[in-house]
């Protein structure tokens, strides 16, 4: 009779685990789609800054973060000290210990430490926002399909514009190097029209980057602590300026 009942709890688990890994692939393909154009940038941009083809795939797929990637790629093209490399890509990322602590509060009890750590590490910003949205538990299975799914989309993406851009012209690759600011332009643009906390720091960034470009004291920093250091300073003075108000009852 054990036997029988474990055989029936099976039979029951792993239709129900395959289900949610389902859900989980189809809540993760609009989040793929929009990955894949993103990283043929990374990849086409990688490959034009001196990155091997298969360097430029194996970051996409150990790291799975644009603005870090792209940050990073930068410093390593330049020869960036490890340390600069490290701090800026952890400042750009920071964001996603929230995200992480968040998520965490909604995964189910029995899901393992090493499960826990494979959510982390594919905790993006659409990846939180749609899986905060979800009304049930987060289980193992869901998350794996919701992350697999963004994790291919990249990853393949970065591939397709690394090898496109080793067989294109080198005068069309070049002109193909545009989209990436395009994208970022695509991304501030319509947050500033609406925010005006989000168009003072756009602002403040943009006139600390020309500073540090043209005054003495700090022209001569490198790429990657200037990032640091406009970052840090844009943060803490629109943190200060612009604080976020908690709603009565809370």
């Amino acid at each position: 009779m054990g036997i029988l009942r474990e055989n029936v709890k099976r039979g029951r688990i792993l239709p129900m685990k395959k289900q949610e890994f389902l859900e989980g692939v189809r809540d993760g393909l609009p989040i793929c789609l929009g990955y894949f154009s993103v990283s043929m940038a990374f990849g086409l941009t990688a490959v034009l800054s001196g990155i091997p083809v298969w360097a430029a795939v194996l970051i996409s797929l150990t790291n799975l973060t644009s603005a870090g990637q792209f940050a990073g790629m930068n410093l390593i093209a330049a020869s960036g000290a490890l340390v600069e490399i490290g701090l800026t890509t952890l400042i750009i990322n920071i964001r996603y210990f929230l995200m992480s602590i968040s998520v965490s509060q909604k995964v189910e009890r029995k899901m393992t430490m090493k499960e826990r750590l494979a959510v982390s590490f594919g905790i993006t910003d659409e990846i939180f926002a749609v899986s905060m949205q979800r009304d049930h538990e987060l289980t193992t299975a869901y998350m794996a399909g919701l992350i697999l799914t963004p994790v291919i989309g990249w990853t393949g993406g970065t591939l397709v514009g690394a090898v496109a851009t080793s067989l294109m012209p080198p005068v069309l690759s070049n002109a193909f190097g545009i989209a990436l600011y395009g994208m970022f332009i695509a991304i501030i643009i319509p947050p500033a029209r609406e925010h005006k906390n989000v168009l003072f720091a756009v602002v403040l960034a943009i006139a600390a980057s020309a500073a540090c470009k043209y005054l003495p004291v700090i022209k001569n920093l490198s790429s990657g602590w200037t990032i640091i250091l406009i970052t840090v300073v844009v943060c803490l003075i629109a943190a200060w300026l612009f604080p976020v108000e908690e709603s009565e009852g809370e």
